[in-house]
């Protein structure tokens, strides 16, 4: 049974073959599967620079709390969306 919801513990990566990577062409963030290309905005690049696999849901949360100085609850409804959403597409692994 797959995990599609993270908890507080979860250490969010990109699942393998999956890449965020900078278009200097297009000038934007995309994030690059196989057979699949998504274009990153501005809040999505924050989160996913942040899912090493090592940094917990939780302390992806709190850092980017404090770095945009922005409400932690609304911040986490953010953060867990976005990874939720790219779980479901297997982009990221939680």
């Amino acid at each position: 049974m797959e995990v599609n919801t993270p908890s507080i513990e979860s250490r969010p990566r990109l699942l393998r073959g999956v890449r965020l990577k900078y278009d200097e062409t297009r000038g934007e963030w995309l994030l690059l599967a196989p057979e699949r290309v998504i274009k990153a905005d501005a809040i999505a690049v924050e989160i996913l620079k942040r899912c090493d696999g090592v940094a917990t849901f939780d302390a992806i949360v709190d850092d980017l709390a404090q770095q945009f100085s922005a409400d932690r609850t609304r911040v986490g409804a953010d953060v867990r969306a976005l990874l939720e959403d790219l779980a479901a597409k297997r982009m990221v692994v939680l």
